[in-house]
Parts: structure tokens; sequence; C-alpha cells
């Protein structure tokens, strides 16, 4: 199981220059955040701190390798090549404040209460590389589940075709493929 203290970063013990933190991402790390998207992978993360104001810091987030994702055609899993990037500026205030609207700026900012000063990474790291998978994926052709491409294949065929409960095709849908035709020419 992965430990996720190690994401904890604390603010107070920077360095004045920043400091730059690596992580190795495993299946492990996609378990412990409980994450639906993303299944499992094998990726190198990166998260530049850099204090920009007292009291404010610049994250600069980078994560690069594959993740395991669910194929849309077939639903197997499949290796999707990942490069995320992404920023968060990240400052000291009163938490309480902004969860009640009050004193909040928007946008991609988080607070972080400056007596106790630890920003967890993890959820970040996990968003940044959610957003870099693309809408669709799929297997390379032929990679798919056989089984599944031939069950999916008799649906999207249309016509008179028998399912495997032996019930015909509904007559409607037949007016319906008339369409696809149509449209097609």
């Amino acid at each position: 199981m992965c430990d996720l203290e190690l994401f904890k970063i604390d603010l107070h013990r920077l360095d004045e220059s920043g400091e730059t933190f690596h992580f190795d991402l495993d299946n492990s790390f996609f378990e412990a955040l409980d994450a639906s998207e993303v299944r499992g992978g094998d990726l190198k993360a990166t998260v530049e701190v850099r204090p920009v104001t007292h009291g404010s810091f610049e994250l600069q987030f980078h994560a690069e390798g594959t993740a395991v994702v669910s194929c849309d055609l077939c639903l197997d899993d499949m290796d999707q090549p990942i490069i995320a990037d992404g920023m968060l500026i990240v400052r000291f205030g009163d938490v309480e404040a902004v969860q009640t609207g009050g004193d909040t700026d928007g946008g991609d900012i988080v607070v972080v209460d400056e007596n106790e000063g630890i920003v967890d990474v993890s959820w970040f790291i996990y968003e940044f590389i959610a957003l870099a998978i693309p809408i669709k994926h799929v297997h390379e052709d032929g990679e798919c589940n056989p089984e599944m491409v031939k069950v999916l294949g008799g649906y999207m065929s249309g016509g008179s075709q028998e399912h495997n409960d032996g019930q015909a095709t509904d007559p409607r849908w037949s007016e319906l493929e008339k369409l696809k035709t149509i449209i097609k020419d």
C-alpha cells in the first residue's frame, strides 16, 4: 500500500529558493486514492515548489509515464501514455473563512492553515494526470477484447439479426436503419 504521507509537503521547511520533490507513482498510489478514472499506472511525477511572496507558493507539477484506464470500446484495461503538466498557487490563510465563502481569490489557489503549513499534493497530482487522459481512449486496432468486439458487432450491424437470447430485433429499428443508409449516401 502506498503511504500518502509522503505527498505532504511542509511549506515552513522549504529553502528560500524552493525545492523539487520526486514521486514514483505505481498501482498502489491509485489504489490508495480510491479514484475511478485511473485504475493504475507507472508514472514519474515532480512537484517544484517555489516561494513567490511571504506566505505564497507556486507549485509546478509534471507527470510522465503510463496510466491504466478502461478502453471505451471493450472495457478492458489499457495502457494510456500520459504527459501531464499543471500549476497551482498555495497561500497561507484562514481556511475556515474560505470554506464559508469569504476571502477567496478563486482560480487555482489553495489556502493552507499557516499554523499547520502542510499541503497534500497527492490528489492534485492525480487530477492533473486524469485531465491529461484523452476524452476517447481505445486500444490500437486488433488489441480489443475479441469477444466483446463480437458482441458489439452484433448490436451495431442492425437488420433482423437475432440476439443471443433468441429474440428478433424489433422491426421499428429497421425504419431507423433506413435513416443510417440515407445519411451514408
